[in-house]
């Protein structure tokens, strides 16, 4: 299962959802503060935010504009003491998927994050766990990747980076598309892909200035070569 974010100021709120989401079998990361929270989304790309209204600083409403003004969709269960309609209805129009009131039933929570989990899965295009190609063995489950049995070092979003290509062997894919399947933003920096591609030739590729797998196609973007 993915991560799933838990971002509450209130120690006792946060432990009960945690612990309930945890019991449930997901993994969790939690934060108490909204600019940390942002970092750890930007790093970690959960599956899923539970998302408190009123933090104290940087709140769930100016979390929820910055998150969606940037392109990130990741889905959002909004959390707050204010049950009013407009309350909700402010949430909602900010790019929140969901809105729970307090008090709250923990085990609603958890199936409301599970709801927006089995939205997104759907959502997503299906991709192979495992994929050999030519030297590479590529595996999602274990997030892991060898060439000629030797293991190679990616960070989280060259990892990500690699397996989509790979996985759509053959298809041209824009630097728009890309940040969309694989940064999950619809809106962002080029130089951002560019430079992931760049990272991933240095590890995969023979001769990184002469690329023969991850290739350029000039005016478009990038495609993935099996190897003969």
């Amino acid at each position: 299962m993915g991560l799933i974010l838990v971002v509450e100021d209130d120690a006792t709120v946060r432990e009960v959802v945690v612990s309930y989401l945890r019991a449930a079998g997901h993994d969790v990361r939690e934060e108490a503060e909204g600019r940390a929270a942002l970092r750890v989304i930007g790093e970690e790309r959960p599956e899923v935010v539970v998302l408190d209204l009123m933090l104290p600083g940087l709140d769930g409403r100016e979390i929820c504009r910055r998150l969606r003004a940037g392109g990130n969709q990741v889905p959002i269960l909004m959390l707050s003491a204010l049950g009013a309609v407009e309350d909700r209805l402010t949430g909602l129009e900010l790019g929140a998927d969901d809105y729970l009131t307090k008090p709250f039933s923990a085990r609603e929570l958890v199936l409301r994050v599970e709801a927006l989990l089995r939205r997104a899965q759907q959502q997503r295009p299906a991709l192979p766990d495992l994929i050999e190609d030519g030297d590479l063995r590529i595996d999602r489950v274990s997030r892991t990747v060898t060439r000629h049995g030797v293991p190679v070092a990616l960070t989280q979003r060259e990892f990500d980076l690699l397996h989509f290509l790979a996985a759509t062997a053959g298809q041209a894919h824009t630097r728009d598309h890309l940040l969309q399947q694989v940064w999950g933003w619809s809106v962002g920096g080029h130089s951002t892909v560019t430079v992931h591609v760049r990272r991933v030739r240095e590890k995969i590729e023979p001769v990184p200035e002469e690329p023969t797998r991850l290739v350029t196609v000039w005016g478009v973007g990038y495609r993935w070569e099996v190897a003969p």
